[in-house]
């Protein structure tokens, strides 16, 4: 049944530029893979094999350590190389796990589940390492188990980045599998209402799931719609209050490649260990949706696109709440959506000149915040006062203040300087 969504009036509307979704490809096979250790919200993992050793698909390779962290399991089968520190792509050194593929790829999946109970739910979710795929990366056996009860289960498939059109992609084609996966989280909430929502130009896959028979809310393209207070307002007119979790207004938000990865877990046996990716943008040959293993190299996609051409800027995820890349040492990882090769008139290389005080960045504002405040504040290292009189903890980090800057002022990255610095403090 089509539900008629409730509306909020800030935000801002950005042009798509997104290729129509169709069926993703698989990533040729990869020779190496590099598999983060930290790819989730929470401490990272910690690795549980050592250089030399054999691992299966599936097999697990790091361990959760504490109690918001997730699993990570070995994305091909072969041999570990070394648990290496290299360049993450961001400016940055992580530590990952070097596999190099062996000549067969045995699977090391756990038993399919059958009629499972909900405590089984959830421990099979967590020994999967799932998370949330949209981006946040929060281990999905933590979300599933709310400090309050819960009433209803929202399935964003929003996709409200420009861009990006993998999740177009899993629920245009893999339909069945992410309800079920849905039923299994409604299951492990202990919860009856299951809300799917979706922009309106997907009219493809709303057409899927309300055929299917379950409720559908066909979402305005307006940006943030994705971010989960503004869904959860739209989809059931309740408001999170501040500081507080969607738990405590009767709802949890699920991305719907978190559900697909839940079918998974749960039938298969099968551990996060892939996932859809969108490579696109107006540098590369060939825009596409590939069918990637966690820890394939960037460069990887980009040749099985056709290559790269006059790409300016590197960007993993959308061009909104993305990371620019320093080059193509960025792997795949849980909560990859996408990179983005942008060419010189796709983005923003001017820079930036003194605010003129129009207020246009807290009209956008979807949590009706005063941006340009915080960055005075941030640019003056006067942080308790970002958070004080501007509310910057309240920020969730969406871009539409930088975006509708008119003198492209760098808002968002003052704003998550601000928290940083925050939460360094005791």
């Amino acid at each position: 049944m089509i539900i008629r969504p409730k509306a909020f009036f800030r935000g801002v509307r950005l042009a798509g530029h997104k290729f129509p979704a169709g069926a993703a490809e698989r990533l040729p096979a990869l020779p190496e893979v590099f598999i983060p250790l930290a790819q989730h919200a929470g401490a990272p993992a910690l690795p549980v094999v050592e250089a030399g050793q054999s691992v299966r698909r599936g097999e697990r390779i790091a361990a959760a350590q504490g109690a918001v962290s997730a699993d990570v399991h070995a994305s091909i089968a072969g041999t570990v190389t070394g648990i290496v520190t290299r360049p993450d792509g961001r400016g940055n050194t992580a530590q990952f796990i070097a596999i190099a593929a062996g000549e067969t790829q045995e699977d090391a999946f756990l038993p399919p589940l059958s009629d499972p109970s909900k405590e089984e739910i959830l421990q099979r979710i967590a020994a999967c390492g799932i998370v949330g795929m949209g981006g946040a990366g929060f281990p999905s056996h933590v979300k599933l188990a709310p400090p309050v009860p819960v009433d209803t289960l929202i399935l964003n498939g929003a996709e409200c980045e420009p861009y990006l059109t993998c999740d177009d992609a899993l629920m245009q084609k893999k339909t069945r599998e992410v309800l079920r996966g849905a039923r299994y989280m409604m299951q492990a909430l202990g919860v009856e209402k299951l809300l799917i929502a979706i922009e309106r130009n997907k009219p493809e896959a709303i057409a899927a799931f309300d055929a299917a028979g379950y409720d559908v809310v066909p979402l305005k393209k307006q940006y943030p719609m994705g971010a989960e207070k503004q869904l959860i307002y739209c989809c059931t007119g309740r408001k999170v209050p501040l500081g507080k979790l969607p738990a405590h207004a009767g709802v949890i938000v699920q991305n719907v490649a978190t559900a697909f990865a839940v079918y998974e877990a749960v039938e298969l046996g099968k551990p996060l260990i892939e996932r859809i990716v969108t490579v696109t943008g107006g540098g590369i040959a060939q825009p596409k949706n590939l069918v990637c293993p966690v820890g394939a190299p960037l460069s990887a996609l980009a040749a099985a696109c056709g290559g790269e051409h006059d790409a300016v800027k590197l960007v993993a995820g959308g061009p909104m709440t993305g990371a620019a890349l320093t080059g193509t040492d960025a792997v795949v990882t849980k909560t990859t959506g996408g990179f983005l090769f942008l060419t010189a008139r796709e983005t923003d290389t001017e820079d930036p000149t003194p605010c003129i005080n129009c207020g246009k960045c807290a009209d956008v504002c979807p949590m009706k915040l005063m941006p340009m405040q915080t960055a005075f504040y941030t640019n003056a290292k006067e942080y308790e006062n970002a958070a004080k009189y501007s509310g910057v903890l309240a920020c969730i980090e969406c871009g539409a203040c930088s975006y509708i800057c008119p003198a492209r002022r760098p808002l968002a990255q003052s704003i998550k300087t601000a928290k940083a610095e925050l939460r360094r403090k005791p």
